[in-house]
């Protein structure tokens, strides 16, 4: 290896080095090596490896040589020029794949419909969430002009504050939604709202992300805590136009 370029020799040992942890974390020690930490080692190994090669100054001298000729040398403009483009497409396409969102779904695994607490302590009362229901839900009967006005009050709320990461078709493709991890669930899904009840609703809205039942942990939810933004009666008749819109209705206790 001695009779090697003193950068080539650089390049190798961290190449080398790179693979070894890849092979001594998934195949010796079984286990997945976390990227941030990796890259941590990683950043450790480029330093000590430069400081080792560069530790006399002719060491220095023959290790930026190579690049010093790239640089300096006339008669490399072509190689130049390619060295330099390359760089740049490595670049972009690196940064590329580090901002694209990911679709995969979470490696931990994740319940989409954890079960809600028995009691919940929302807008600092205790409701019971195996008894409580839709306070406006009795007017789709009894006042049908009514319901369809609070219906579109829950509209108006929901295209405020809920659309930009739930979507306008309530199908989970808002305009930020491809910005979180996971997406949000797609309410057209007859395997979301439609197997609900609007307690359940109420209680996961008002409380978000944070909210979740921590026993049960982890889990993945960018939901905000909405009872700090939005009123009850404001939830309430979001809730009424998440179902009105889809066609769904919700589901009773009974069932």
């Amino acid at each position: 290896m001695k009779s090697l370029p003193k950068l080539l020799q650089l390049v190798l040992t961290i190449a080398l080095i790179y693979v070894g942890f890849i092979v001594v974390f998934d195949y010796v020690l079984g286990q997945v090596i976390p990227a941030s930490l990796l890259n941590m080692y990683m950043f450790f190994v480029v330093a000590g490896a430069l400081a080792v090669f560069t530790f006399t100054e002719e060491g220095a001298r023959e290790l930026a040589a190579p690049l010093k000729a790239l640089v300096e040398d006339p008669g490399k403009k072509s190689l130049r020029n390619i060295v330099f483009a390359a760089v740049l497409v490595a670049v972009a396409v690196f940064a590329y794949f580090r901002a694209v969102p990911s679709l995969e779904a979470p490696v931990e695994l994740r319940t989409i419909h954890p079960a809600p607490p028995s009691s919940a302590k929302l807008y600092g009362k205790r409701y019971d969430l195996l008894t409580l229901e839709n306070p406006y839900r009795h007017f789709e009967k009894e006042d049908p002009e009514q319901f369809n006005e609070l219906v579109a009050e829950g509209s108006a709320i929901y295209i405020r504050n809920c659309q930009y990461c739930h979507g306008d078709k309530l199908d989970g493709k808002g305009p930020y939604a491809q910005g979180l991890n996971p997406v949000p669930l797609n309410f057209q899904d007859v395997g979301t709202i439609a197997q609900l009840q609007e307690s359940y609703l109420f209680w996961r809205i008002a409380t978000g992300g944070p909210g979740l039942p921590k026993e049960a942990a982890p889990w993945n939810s960018s939901m905000p805590i909405w009872q700090n933004f939005l009123s009850e009666e404001e939830i309430w008749k979001v809730i009424l136009f998440l179902y009105d819109y889809t066609g769904q209705r919700p589901r009773s206790w009974e069932e």
